[in-house]
């Protein structure tokens, strides 16, 4: 059969660097940190005291206050970010089949908030018996966004949530994706959200010993392809993007941001936590993204890597860069915006992906900050241009999205100048 096209014509983001995608985007070109001390909670017993949280969220822009308590944090990331990317597409509601609009949309962890407080206010309060809010489970199971955004809009589509750790977002892009240009749908709302910013996520990365201990300079804890990194800073919000098939959009005269050119998926299949020294799955999920998109390696533009801030992850992913790429490599633009949104785990893929089109609309390729000079390691090719400190403004005709999960999960997402 012939494949349908696919293209992106909503955006919505609220993260560590801005609330709206307007404000993210610009605070990630000009290199903006949303790092600083925890505020979620007192952090001051933990080895990592910092994060990148969301700042100034209001639910109440979004949903009722007495709906929004029915819900954990990341449920409300997802809702506000499924508003802005539907606001943002123009779809209207009124006029459309919602049998034909779905959502896929996911989360890494889900409700850890509410686990914890559920679970210790059991603990507390015993000696009384157990008592449990009603709404426990429904606030805290990673599909719940998914469904609420269906609820919110009455989309009749396929809708299911993805989960595949900080490859989550990137999943659930692919599959909608491929569930649009099969012909199974004309519309579906995509993306992940994540807000585990509290005592159980922190303390829980802390003891495998995954994030950075800066606490005296939260604002350059994250920095990537440096020397002197010591593990990723925790971030939260959420990223969602509208995928359309192409006629469609073109039928109600919808903006179109960019094409999904391909997407890719693998696994290391080599340890809980840490990727393989060789990049053996980012190679293979990078090769698999270029062939399901018919390109060569020498069409890409730019790579929006995982670039997490640890010690063994960074390396890996630039052995597979130049592994995949050769001697492109080095006429890429490389960059991690994780530096200044910090890692948003199953929403990264999302953000990052939004990071990724706005690229190519706007010509302009954000930077990765904290890079200082002489904190080079010795491991990494600086002959690479890794867009450090600056943005840098080029062409971007196709750009890349790595995102690698633990247990090995390995996704990747293309995409390219819409052109007719």
């Amino acid at each position: 059969m012939e494949l349908k096209r696919v293209v992106v014509t909503g955006l919505g983001a609220i993260t560590p660097v801005g609330n709206g995608v307007p404000d993210f985007w610009e605070n990630l070109v000009n290199g903006v940190s949303g790092a600083g001390p925890i505020t979620h909670f007192d952090a001051s017993l933990f080895k990592t005291q910092f994060a990148c949280e969301v700042k100034n969220f209001d639910v109440t822009k979004y949903i009722d206050r007495k709906e929004a308590r029915k819900m954990d944090l990341y449920t409300q990331y997802a809702i506000a970010v499924a508003k802005e990317a539907v606001e943002d597409s123009g779809l209207d509601v009124e006029q459309e089949d919602l049998n034909r609009i779905g959502v896929v949309f996911g989360a890494g962890i889900g409700g850890i908030h509410t686990f914890e407080e559920e679970v210790s206010g059991y603990y507390t309060h015993l000696e009384n018996g157990p008592k449990f809010n009603p709404f426990f489970i429904p606030k805290m199971i990673s599909d719940i966004a998914a469904g609420q955004i269906s609820i919110l809009y009455g989309f009749h589509g396929p809708n299911y949530a993805t989960c595949s750790a900080c490859a989550t977002s990137t999943n659930a892009i692919s599959d909608a994706f491929n569930l649009i240009r099969l012909g199974k749908a004309n519309a579906i709302v995509s993306g992940g959200s994540e807000a585990a910013i509290f005592p159980a996520g922190v303390g829980g990365f802390n003891a495998m010993h995954a994030l950075s201990t800066r606490n005296d300079e939260p604002d350059k804890a994250s920095r990537p392809l440096s020397a002197s990194r010591d593990g990723f800073v925790m971030g939260e919000g959420g990223g969602c993007i509208v995928l359309e098939e192409l006629e469609h959009a073109k039928a109600r005269g919808a903006k179109i941001y960019a094409e999904v050119a391909g997407v890719g998926m693998s696994a290391d299949a080599y340890h809980l936590t840490a990727s393989h020294p060789d990049g053996l799955g980012a190679k293979l999920v990078m090769r698999n993204a270029l062939e399901d998109a018919g390109m060569n390696p020498e069409e890409v533009d730019y790579i929006n890597i995982h670039g997490t801030s640890t010690p063994v992850g960074d390396i890996s992913e630039v052995v597979a860069i130049q592994d995949v790429f050769g001697e492109h490599a080095y006429k890429l633009n490389i960059s991690s915006t994780k530096s200044m949104t910090g890692h948003l785990l199953g929403a990264a893929g999302a953000v990052e992906a939004i990071a990724s089109i706005l690229a190519i609309k706007d010509g302009v390729v954000p930077p990765t900050i904290n890079h200082e000079e002489g904190d080079d390691d010795p491991k990494i090719d600086y002959r690479l241009n890794f867009t450090f400190n600056k943005a840098q403004r080029r062409e971007v005709n196709v750009a890349l999205s790595n995102t690698f999960g633990f247990g090995g999960h390995n996704a990747c997402v293309i995409f390219k100048k819409y052109a007719e």
